[in-house]
């Protein structure tokens, strides 16, 4: 849902399907990426048209692949909002900028302030325009980012236990 939130579903079709379209770099030039759905980019290209459940289902495959991804990546201990922000980072940036990024090797020498600082270096589009959606979007990771892990819910026992007599 997190990631969901930003990428949107695009283009919708009265339908409720949708159909591939150029991916814009936030200075209004289209970056020549074909992209569908949820953001999907792999095998797109114009003219494809997919029903909302191709969509899901294409979503569920990008976000296992960018999920295997952080575990390959990552190779200290983190936390399920830490690991679920990198997920959302690497959506959208991709595999290989996360990679060879500054914010993954501070996460990797357990510098987690220092990763949290890193995730403002990539709002520009094309490294140059500051792109407000990019802004937004690596704020909310990086607060989700930060954000320690809720304790599980003690589990409610409404039902008393009984202790037998001792046997003689």
């Amino acid at each position: 849902d997190f990631i969901a939130s930003f990428e949107g579903y695009h283009t919708k079709l009265p339908d409720g399907s949708c159909k591939a379209y150029r991916c814009q770099l936030g200075n209004g030039k289209d970056d020549g990426v074909w992209t569908i759905g949820f953001g999907c980019t792999e095998g797109v290209y114009a003219g494809l048209v997919w029903t909302r459940a191709q969509a899901d289902e294409a979503f569920r495959r990008e976000l296992a692949r960018f999920e295997a991804a952080v575990n390959r990546l990552v190779t200290v201990d983190i936390s399920q909002n830490q690991f679920d922000s990198l997920v959302s980072f690497s959506y959208n940036v991709g595999e290989g900028a996360l990679k060879s990024s500054t914010l993954l090797k501070k996460v990797n020498a357990g510098d987690f302030e220092g990763a949290g600082r890193q995730f403002a270096s990539w709002v520009n589009s094309n490294g140059v325009k500051r792109v407000p959606g990019l802004v937004r979007r690596r704020a909310a990771e990086v607060l989700l980012f930060q954000t320690p892990p809720q304790p599980p819910p003690e589990p409610v026992m409404p039902q008393a236990v009984d202790i037998p007599p001792a046997q003689p």
